[in-house]
């Protein structure tokens, strides 16, 4: 069995695999958005295939695309108006396949120096978007912003207690407490579970008229935690939460975080693309304050999945939290002022992850992002208008291309948002998602993809409307 193949059953293999994915991607706005949802169905397609013998490599490819094309929720759809999951750009797509041509192994420096230089650039010039110093901060790349988060909570628990990394939490006298904003995504509280704190020890305050962490009950929890003999050992300052992409008050969040000496740490994982855009990066003032960032890449830089940064403003707590001595690992970088990726990182070996996000900044560069995530933000200012000429309330208040919008006359309707949008699903010509705000059922729009126009918001306007006429005549 040669997995090379030879080098003429290759050239057919790359041109059937391109003629197929370059049919997905030029003409993407033509598939149907939500697939038809049969489980037996879909069960069987994969279950029919016989994995014994292998050989038919045309009849391999067109299964694989065939079935991602026809059972697949197309996010790359220019009216997918869902959850953060943006149009893959072009650099990146190349980037996995490079990535997986020389496959190097990022554990040691050795092993792949250009590769973990690149990715030391690309970090250092994210801590620097983001207000760190140049020589007082560090970073990692993550599969995503859960691990991004995870590390985040083990950075702070390492910065608390000084022999945690030996000791773990049976060395640790008093509880360790994290505060985050109601709002707040759920990566914190699996966070805690994994890292052996427990979900008890996630305390979530309440937010204000807009969504946002309320500053003073923070304060005031601290307080309570500290008179009752725990220890405050986080607050997570969110900068665009899933829902309602609202940005927490930083600058606050940072002075009570100082005042208490408690880490602060910022989930910036799709806000945080704000820092790229000369019309939005006022919008997250006080991320320079914190002690740590997330961010995604996979988000609003339209890169692949998974490429999360993970960043700090303390350029020795990654060492002190995963570095570790072996006898295995390559020796012939000692010496060299080098960091081995492994000793800074919850993953050992990895993909060259980074590459995905410094091949996007040489193709289109930080000017090109820019003009497309100011683009993407007036998209979504372009929506609110159009729904509020046509009768829709806006009920968030962000400054980032999420809209959570209502017919007010629906507010205590149950069965409005759910049967439009299951219609909407029907159609599959756009996809919307239900997010609940104060109580209400609001419909979620998110503009995440650069190639969505004006006519595209029009037409799902336009479908909204003639949904709700339907609905208000039955």
């Amino acid at each position: 069995m040669k997995f090379d193949l030879n080098k003429k059953h290759r050239k057919k293999v790359f041109e059937r695999v391109m003629e197929k994915l370059e049919c997905f991607y030029n003409n993407t706005q033509n598939f149907s958005i939500t697939p038809s949802i049969d489980v037996q169905e879909i069960k069987e397609f994969v279950n029919n295939q016989d994995l014994k013998s292998g050989g038919n490599y045309n009849a391999a490819i067109d299964h694989v695309t065939t079935g991602l094309e026809k059972y697949s929720v197309h996010t790359s759809h220019p009216k997918y108006f869902g959850l953060f999951n943006p149009r893959s750009n072009y650099a990146g797509i190349i980037s996995d396949l490079i990535s997986a041509y020389y496959n190097p192994q990022l554990a040691a420096w050795s092993h792949a120096p250009f590769a973990a230089e690149v990715e030391a650039k690309v970090v250092k010039e994210f801590a620097i978007k983001f207000g760190y110093s140049q020589l007082d901060s560090d970073g990692v790349f993550a599969t995503g912003g859960n691990e991004a988060n995870q590390t985040a909570v083990l950075c702070a628990l390492n910065n608390k207690y000084p022999n945690y990394a030996c000791d773990g939490l049976f060395g640790v006298t008093k509880r360790p407490i994290i505060f985050c904003s109601e709002e707040a995504h759920h990566s914190v509280h699996k966070a805690a579970k994994t890292a052996g704190l427990g979900y008890e020890c996630v305390i979530s305050i309440p937010v204000d008229d807009k969504l946002k962490l309320e500053t003073k009950l923070l304060e005031k929890e601290i307080q309570a935690v500290i008179a009752a003999g725990h220890d405050p050992l986080m607050v997570v300052g969110t900068a665009g939460t899933t829902g309602a992409g609202t940005i927490d008050d930083l600058v606050r969040i940072g002075e009570i975080s100082k005042m208490y000496n408690i880490w602060f740490h910022v989930d910036a994982a799709y806000g945080g693309g704000a820092i790229l855009s000369t019309k939005l990066k006022k919008k997250i003032k006080g991320i320079e304050l914190s002690n740590s960032i997330t961010f995604d890449a996979h988000k609003w830089m339209s890169i692949p999945m998974g490429a999360s940064i993970f960043l700090t403003s303390n350029p020795h707590i990654l060492t002190q939290t995963f570095s570790i001595s072996t006898e295995y690992m390559p020796k012939d970088a000692d010496g060299l002022e080098i960091v081995d990726p492994f000793s800074h990182s919850i993953q050992w070996s990895r993909r060259f992850v980074g590459l995905k996000v410094y091949l996007s900044l040489l193709f289109y560069g930080w000017d090109g992002y820019d003009q497309v995530i100011s683009n993407q933000s007036v998209m979504g200012d372009l929506l609110r208008q159009k729904l509020i000429n046509n009768g829709w309330s806006i009920m968030n208040n962000s400054a980032l291309p999420v809209v959570c919008f209502m017919d007010e006359k629906y507010s205590s309707d149950i069965n409005f948002t759910k049967v439009i949008l299951e219609r909407v699903y029907q159609k599959s010509q756009s996809w919307i998602s239900v997010y609940p705000i104060k109580n209400v059922n609001t419909f979620r729009a998110c503009i995440s993809n650069y190639n969505t126009t004006e006519d595209d918001l029009d037409k799902l306007v336009c479908e909204l409307n003639l949904e709700r006429k339907y609905y208000s005549d039955e």
